[in-house]
């Protein structure tokens, strides 16, 4: 929900240092300049949190429904400490939207729980286009954050 209270971590708490972390980003391409913003977003961020450009893979996909294959993928290699999902679907006149919505979501969870790998989930699913443009750059520095914070709590908890 935009403008939600998502609550801070202290300044000190270390959570979102991403030194040494390496991150697997998938974007879809549907939506292309939408989600190219996302990912801006995003790689401006993970770089604020001091993860290496060195350390990202960031590859693409056709549409919302491909992004979970490439997350298992990324996720079976072991290479990653987190990965982030990037994309955008926008409701249009048939049930198309929620079944892309609800099945990509599940794909992308999915990956998460079979391998013990945070996933930072930024597909918007919006009703229209400004919507879209509305959250994109907020969503995708948000990512950047779950990604790097989730990343050190699971180091922290094995």
């Amino acid at each position: 929900m935009q403008g939600a209270d998502q609550g801070r971590l202290a300044e000190d708490s270390g959570s979102l240092v991403g030194e040494g972390l390496r991150i697997g980003i998938v974007r879809a391409r549907f939506n292309d300049a939408i989600t190219k913003k996302l990912a801006e977003a995003c790689l401006a961020e993970l770089e604020r949190l001091e993860v290496d450009e060195a350390d990202i893979r960031h590859v693409s996909v056709p549409g919302a429904l491909e992004i979970p294959v490439a997350l298992k993928a990324m996720a079976d290699s072991g290479d990653f400490d987190a990965l982030i999902a990037l994309g955008c679907v926008i409701r249009g006149e048939t049930y198309h939207f929620e079944l892309v919505c609800n099945e990509s979501g599940a794909g992308v969870t999915r990956v998460a729980l079979d391998h013990l790998v945070p996933v930072a989930n930024a597909i918007l699913t919006v009703e229209d286009e400004a919507q879209a443009w509305a959250r994109a750059e907020d969503k995708g520095r948000d990512a950047a954050r779950v990604a790097v914070e989730m990343a050190n709590l699971m180091e922290d908890l094995s």
